[in-house]
């Protein structure tokens, strides 16, 4: 059973908001939303493996040491809209009682998730507006260590392309990796992160309507890493998350993650 810790695709909804003076505004609502749970249950639907689902904000406030006993408890780590300021940033840099009493550093999670890499785990960057370049850049997995262990190029301006008309899947040779599911049948994707190929790896999957990647895969010293440049989520995925095939492109997705077997 493989143990798998999946980081980002919560929200929490505030509002609606009411103005009911000049000075008083009032939020009539607090809702959690967890869109990774189709992802959880993919990963979870053939009953081998564990998925730990966690938002954004529970990462970015780890203690010291606690990703690392993260990297050593579980097998595959997922990224998904997760920018790069949850990684160098941490909650001990804004509390200002800290200020002057000593020296203020923590462990970099950069430097610890590609030092994990090319020790042996297995890591899956998934797409976003808040991955890869991201939306105005604020993904900025490019402008980190990151860009060591990804198994595709980040652009160097804003990576969103987006279509109401949605674009669709296309095989490579490499597809074969993915058998016994139909393409013919992948629904519309309503937009993706623009990346270009990374020499020494492979694209599995490619955008039809542009040739560009989807899908990429590679091994990085020990370790594996996988790519797919859209969400496995609403907005972009909210066709895809009902597709018959969803599962069994996740598990596949895994299973290129473990040791063969």
């Amino acid at each position: 059973m493989a143990k798998i810790y999946y980081v980002g695709d919560w929200a929490v909804l505030t509002g609606p908001v009411f103005a009911e003076t000049p000075f008083n505004y009032s939020h009539k609502g607090l809702e959690i939303f967890n869109y990774g749970k189709w992802l959880k249950e993919a990963l979870e639907s053939s009953g081998e493996h564990q998925v730990n689902s966690v938002p954004t904000w529970d990462f970015y406030k780890l203690a010291p040491g606690e990703y690392e006993k993260i990297l050593e408890t579980y097998d595959v780590i997922i990224f998904s809209d997760v920018e790069a300021k949850i990684f160098q940033l941490a909650p001990g840099f804004f509390d200002r009682k800290k200020f002057g009493t000593k020296v203020l550093t923590f462990p970099d999670r950069i430097r610890l998730t590609v030092e994990a890499v090319k020790s042996g785990k297995s890591v899956m960057f998934l797409g976003g507006w808040l991955s890869f370049t991201g939306e105005m850049g604020k993904g900025g997995w490019g402008r980190t260590g990151l860009k060591e262990i990804l198994p595709v190029n980040c652009l160097d301006y804003e990576d969103l392309v987006e279509s109401t008309e949605g674009f669709h899947a296309s095989e490579t040779v490499e597809a074969k990796k993915f058998s016994g599911i139909d393409w013919n049948t992948f629904p519309p994707i309503l937009g993706y992160n623009k990346v270009s190929p990374k020499e020494g790896f492979q694209t599995i999957l490619k955008i039809k309507e542009t040739g560009d990647p989807l899908v990429s895969y590679g091994r990085y010293g020990k370790g594996r890493v996988l790519a797919y440049m859209s969400d496995p989520a609403p907005h972009w995925g909210c066709n895809f998350v009902y597709w018959e095939g969803y599962n069994d492109f996740w598990l596949s997705c895994l299973n290129l993650m473990l040791p063969e077997r």
